[in-house]
């Protein structure tokens, strides 16, 4: 049949003579010396990163440098000097791939991960590029830098400042101290607030990462520092990362952060603290609109704030007979987009959440977000939950919403 074994117009001794040279090991046995060297190496360089962690995290800095090339050591040797400044409980690497580049040099593909000291359950993961040469037998790291996509970690972008709250703990680069104790006062308030609002179990501390400029910022996310113009916070995390998922990190804007009063630092800083405590019961299955309806809804309690003051931007519009006619879309959510049509999204989540609130109760509201994170996919969640815990529909529940707002905001 065409297709098969060595085809058909070809001479049955062709077919004779490779089944031959297969047997006799002379086709093929040269395939197997590159894989069990790729091996090797990759064994190797395992061994000389566990070495090298083992040193970082000791302190040991005539061990950290010996996997060093002497060429690459003062890059390297000040990272490991900015990481004392950093309460770290565990640091890894695990070698994914080995590209070789030349007769003595190779590329390692691999994951780091570390904890925090008494912060991070889990490690905090990431994916890194490593050069390395190999001299008289030995390999040595000439490079080491975040993979394509991957974030550039705050030590790398300079002297980390490390301040402790009492329920906090906030890293800073390029940072007046000052600014640093006032981040971590304001994350300490945010704590209790949080709980109140959030009685489910959650790790009651927070880790709040401060970097020097916008761009530094985007380069803890991994993405253009310009995504974030405004936004003056994010908090990264794994949504279902179990028990053991690394603490989650609030990572401030220090431009769009450093211009807000007092009020709205605050705001800011317990409105992530919702995401930190919220993190193990958000999941795929939540809209946009609820996590952050819910954080913005945290975040004002008890503020004295009206609606009216707390959604300008949705003001404006219902005044001008632009109701919306739905709640807000996660792409409604996009950063780097229209700010206006950001915050009437912001603000319209944030009464979503009001409503249910003001009409079902607090309880309610806290056992509407944990059944819609609970469900196995985004379709059908919120309808389940509304149906479920509070007995309604999406369409009521949209109605009762667009009233909402027309009642909140004229």
């Amino acid at each position: 049949m065409a297709g098969q074994g060595c085809g058909a117009r070809r001479p049955a001794v062709a077919c004779l003579l490779a089944l031959l040279l297969v047997l006799t090991g002379l086709v093929g046995c040269t395939a197997a010396e590159p894989a069990d060297t790729a091996s090797r190496e990759v064994r190797e360089i395992q061994t000389l990163l566990d070495r090298h962690a083992r040193a970082l995290l000791g302190r040991d800095e005539p061990g950290y440098r010996a996997a060093l090339d002497p060429a690459y050591a003062p890059t390297a040797l000040t990272e490991y000097r900015r990481l004392a400044e950093v309460p770290l409980d565990g640091w890894t690497y695990r070698v994914t791939g080995v590209d070789r580049t030349g007769d003595d040099r190779v590329t390692a593909r691999a994951e780091l991960g570390y904890r925090l000291r008494g912060h991070d359950r889990g490690p905090v993961t990431s994916g890194r590029i490593l050069d390395l040469a190999e001299r008289d037998g030995r390999w040595y790291v000439t490079g080491d830098r975040p993979a394509e996509g991957a974030p550039r970690q705050l030590w790398e972008q300079g002297d980390v400042r490390t301040v402790r709250g009492a329920r906090s703990l906030v890293l800073g680069v390029g940072q007046d101290p000052e600014r640093l104790r006032e981040i971590a006062a304001a994350a300490d308030r945010a704590v209790p607030a949080v709980s109140a609002a959030w009685p489910s179990e959650w790790a009651r501390e927070v880790v709040v990462l401060v970097p020097g400029s916008l761009d530094a910022m985007g380069g803890l996310l991994g993405r253009p520092g310009a995504s974030y113009r405004g936004i003056a916070a994010v908090t990264t995390g794994e949504t279902e990362g179990g028990a053991d998922a690394p603490a989650d990190r609030v990572i401030v804007n220090p431009e769009a952060y450093g211009v807000l009063g007092s009020f709205g630092r605050q705001l800011v800083l317990t409105h992530e603290t919702v995401h930190v405590a919220t993190r193990a019961h958000t999941s795929p299955a939540t809209p946009v609109w609820l996590s952050e309806g819910f954080a913005d809804r945290v975040a004002y309690r008890g503020s004295g704030r009206t609606p009216a003051q707390a959604a300008p931007e949705l003001r404006r519009a219902v005044q001008a007979g632009e109701l919306p006619a739905r709640l807000p879309e996660d792409a409604d959510f996009g950063f780097g987009g229209d700010a206006e049509a950001l915050a009437r999204a912001y603000e319209g989540g944030w009464l979503a959440c009001e409503l249910i609130a003001e009409r079902w109760g607090e309880t309610e509201l806290a056992d509407f977000y944990r059944a819609v994170g609970a469900h196995p996919g985004r379709e059908g969640a919120v309808e389940k939950a509304l149906q479920e815990v509070l007995d309604t529909t999406p369409e009521e529940f949209t109605a009762a919403w667009r009233t909402y707002l027309g009642e909140r905001l004229r």
